[in-house]
């Protein structure tokens, strides 16, 4: 059974853009999963310390035969192959975040994964991105997308264009 998806993408060292082009080819190598589309990519302010490099983030849908632990773990491994250490400084500076944001309409609350993902409806630089690329979406709690965009200021994001993207 196909499941829909949503992953977070961000990344504020070693080449963002470039973290995240080869993070978006990653998620459409996951076994038994396609990636059906992604936002464009957005630069935004970090949300942790405020001694580190702007993030680049973008939302991306998979279609995925996968349980959302297996997913989990596909995610993890891209992280770590593309240098991610997990360190002790929460929010801190990354060379590459894969959020699973949600996994179909499931809710999940274990020690391993909370699906929908903590702060999801408070953090513009995943509201955006997911708005262009799903503005129906109704999640589970019966809050719609659009609202919730509507509401959460954008300001503080910048959509990357193409030249940025390819330099």
């Amino acid at each position: 059974m196909l499941v829909r998806a949503y992953i977070g993408l961000g990344s504020n060292l070693q080449n963002p853009l470039f973290q995240i082009q080869n993070a978006l080819v990653a998620l459409g190598q996951i076994p038994q999963t396609e990636l059906v589309r992604h936002s464009r990519l957005y630069r935004s302010r970090p949300m942790g310390p405020v001694d580190q490099p702007d993030f680049v983030n973008a939302v991306a849908a998979l279609d995925t035969q996968l349980d959302a632990y297996a997913l989990l773990s596909e995610l993890q491994s891209i992280e770590q192959q593309q240098g991610r250490v997990r360190g002790v400084l929460r929010w801190g500076p990354r060379t590459l975040d894969l959020d699973l944001l949600l996994y179909g309409d499931e809710q999940i609350t274990t020690e391993q994964l909370t699906i929908p993902h903590p702060g999801l409806l408070q953090r513009s630089f995943v509201l955006h991105p997911l708005y262009e690329i799903v503005p129906d979406l109704q999640f589970a709690s019966g809050e719609l997308l659009a609202e919730l965009a509507k509401n959460h200021p954008d300001d503080e994001l910048e959509i990357l264009d193409a030249a940025e993207i390819h330099r």
